[in-house]
């Protein structure tokens, strides 16, 4: 009854029922006494100036919150345990103690008993997916006897050389001659409309070299050639760091994961970065890296222009990208974000133990 019937709608009919039960009484009382018109007692009748319904209401109403809290007792009694499995269980805690012990036996429990192994055993076959996503995503595919990732650098490192060697220059070299332009401009006192004509061609210049440095990072090698995870962020970031004005904070640990998904979050980190370079208009960033329990957890923060996560825009074909990657590592991606107040990404993937299982597939 209780899984049936909401904790508000019980306590609403104990205060109905008390109400009813207390007009009942009191109106057999009057009958008893041949009183007529019982209804206007409850009105006229006063103690301490309060009619009697007053009274009778509250009674009702009292007795509805009680009913309340012994519902709400007895349901995290019976159902707390069982409540904190899923949350573990859809937070991907695969292997928590929590999920893993088994509820006491009870006669009063046995339903709960009979969910909480489907709990246990959907926890178990949720890791061996998770395992086998990681196992089969630290494979590398082939392609006339070349790796995906191989043909996708090399045709990066085309891209972003042929960008850097002609846009990235021309810009550079746009931008050097409007300094001297806007210098002599102030010099021989031009106009003010065409001096602010003239800044407003240095921004559009600056924000297509900031663009032109996100797509460069963006196309940049993407293997952590050797490096740990930690060491490849932190190097990542103290590059973006030298190139563009823009506060990063960043707070990262050595983590254990296979290597293959190393890489993968290291891509998802770059995509990232890229997009907030490139649609954010942030001022400061922040990105964490620890691992939590049996989880390692990713958050990129931005104080950048944010976005209604339920309507797509620029940058939801990268954010696509990314939901891809860490549903290919068995992860979960958590987006939170508001028009004018920044973005949180959280990510978390499970450490799923499964010694040298994604070592043998290079």
């Amino acid at each position: 009854m209780i899984a049936r019937v909401s904790k508000g709608m019980l306590a609403f009919y104990v205060g109905i029922t008390t109400f009813l039960t207390l007009i009942l009484v009191l109106f057999s009382f009057l009958h008893a006494y041949h009183i007529a018109h019982w209804w206007k007692v409850l009105v006229e009748t006063r103690v301490f100036f309060i009619p009697l319904i007053f009274y009778i209401l509250v009674i009702a109403t009292g007795f509805g919150f009680l009913a309340y809290l012994l519902i709400l007792l007895f349901r995290k009694r019976i159902y707390g345990d069982i409540e904190e499995k899923l949350r573990l269980l859809a937070a991907g805690n695969y292997e928590s103690p929590l999920i893993q012990e088994e509820i006491p036996h009870s006669k009063e429990n046995h339903y709960v008993e009979t969910i909480d192994k489907d709990i246990r055993e959907c926890a178990r076959k949720m890791q061996e997916m998770s395992g086998e996503l990681q196992l089969l995503n630290s494979r590398p595919q082939l392609v006339d006897g070349q790796t995906k990732e191989e043909i996708l650098e090399v045709e990066r490192h085309r891209l972003a050389r042929e960008l850097h060697d002609s846009v990235s220059q021309q810009l550079f070299a746009a931008m050097m001659m409007l300094s001297a332009i806007n210098e002599k401009a102030k010099k021989d006192h031009l106009p003010e409309t065409q001096q602010k004509q003239l800044a407003m061609v240095t921004d559009i210049i600056n924000a297509s070299q900031s663009e032109m440095r996100a797509l460069l990072l963006h196309l940049r090698p993407i293997s952590l050639e050797g490096k740990s995870l930690r060491q490849g962020i932190e190097q990542l970031l103290k590059e973006l760091q030298s190139k563009i004005k823009i506060d990063l904070k960043w707070d990262a640990e050595d983590v254990s994961l296979p290597t293959g998904i190393e890489d993968q979050l290291f891509r998802v980190v770059q995509e990232l970065l890229s997009n907030t370079l490139r649609h954010a208009k942030a001022k400061e960033l922040e990105v964490y890296l620890h691992k939590i329990d049996q989880n390692v957890l990713l958050r990129v923060i931005d104080d950048g222009v944010g976005f209604d996560t339920s309507q797509q825009k620029a940058g939801s074909y990268g954010l696509m990208n990314i939901r891809e990657r860490i549903a290919g590592i068995g992860g979960t991606l958590k987006i939170i974000s508001f028009k004018g107040q920044g973005t949180s990404i959280e990510i978390k993937v499970p450490v799923v133990n499964q010694p040298n299982a994604f070592d043998d597939g290079n």
